[in-house]
Parts: structure tokens; sequence; C-alpha cells
């Protein structure tokens, strides 16, 4: 798709590029964010077993963990 500068368009093809975005947004399913946030939380929720995040790294799987300790002379 080639870059347009919008500067350069007349006021009359930015109309037409606003209303043709207005057209496929129109087409768009929409949903409501109570359904959404339900259905994000509910995601989130199945995979906390295995969300690195939450339950942390186990020491024999962490990979940047140090190897000895640090002794000065």
């Amino acid at each position: 798709m080639p870059v347009i500068n919008v500067d350069d368009l007349t006021d009359k093809d930015k109309a037409v590029m606003e209303v043709n975005q207005l057209k496929i947004e129109v087409k768009l399913e929409r949903w409501l964010t109570s359904k959404c946030c339900e259905e994000i939380k509910d995601y989130i929720q199945e995979g906390v077993e295995e969300d690195t995040l939450v339950k942390g790294i186990s020491e024999e799987k962490n990979p940047f963990k140090e190897k000895g300790g640090c002794v000065i002379c």
C-alpha cells in the first residue's frame, strides 16, 4: 500500500478518504465493554497456572539465576 501524504491532498480527497473509512468501520461488529471485560478476565484466569509473571520462574528452569556466588579476595 503506497504512503499518502495527507498534506498534499485536496479537501475533497480527504473527505472521500474519511467517508470510505467510516463505511469500513460501520460494518464492524461492536461488543459491549462489559462482555469483553468478562471474556478477557476468564481468559486470563484460565492460564494463571502457567503464567510465569504470576507464579514466577522455578529455580530449575530459570536461565538467569546466578551460577555461583561472588567472592572478593
